[in-house]
């Protein structure tokens, strides 16, 4: 089970859902992570929001003109998906087991996005495995962005992964690190409970 599951039940797809609505209406910036994606690759690129979620960045890359599909496990999440953007192509899958083939999609993408503190929420043991699939996915010289939180004030959950034990699993994928930030603003990292980092394939 993961760390998600634990959490959630998997249920809380409208719960996530208004929260984040909530903010926008706040007038809050809710998205950053599709700025930031759309800074490294250009419209038409093929994008797999892995964990999408609600959509919430994938629904934003789409508006902007990149072609996406959303995979995701929990079956709530992706509801509150497909009625906000139901001629979207969202798959349930566990990235534990994902493979594009399977899906009936082509692979070769030219970025791979993982916001939501993905990894740290997975079921222990599987975040080599999770990057291995994501990798594969990838055409080469494609980008895999993945942000979570490193310390308990910027996770659900304890913390689960370190930096070099990314580095580590995404470097046994074909993976090089291209780049490493504070938040999805691009802002500098130099240490901290929260990164995103860039690999390239």
């Amino acid at each position: 089970m993961s760390r998600w599951n634990e959490l959630t039940g998997e249920t809380s797809g409208n719960e996530y859902a208004a929260r984040f609505t909530a903010l926008a209406r706040s007038g809050k910036d809710v998205h950053g992570e599709a700025r930031f994606c759309a800074a490294l690759v250009p419209a038409g690129a093929r994008v797999l929001d892995a964990g999408c979620g609600t959509g919430r960045v994938m629904i934003r890359l789409a508006e902007l003109g990149y072609d996406c599909v959303g995979v995701d496990r929990d079956a709530s999440m992706l509801a509150v998906a497909r009625e906000q953007a139901p001629d979207l192509p969202w798959y349930q899958a566990d990235l534990t087991e994902f493979a594009p083939d399977l899906l009936g999609i082509a692979a070769g993408f030219d970025l791979v996005v993982a916001a939501g503190n993905i990894f740290p929420l997975l079921a222990e043991g599987t975040e080599a495995t999770v990057v291995k699939r994501l990798a594969a996915a990838l055409r080469p010289g494609g980008l895999m962005v993945a942000g979570f939180g490193l310390d308990a004030a910027h996770l659900p959950v304890p913390p689960s992964i370190t930096l070099p034990e990314y580095d580590e699993y995404c470097a046994a994928a074909g993976l090089t690190l291209v780049d490493r930030f504070a938040t999805w603003d691009a802002e500098p990292y130099e240490g901290g409970g929260y990164a995103v980092s860039v690999h390239r394939r």
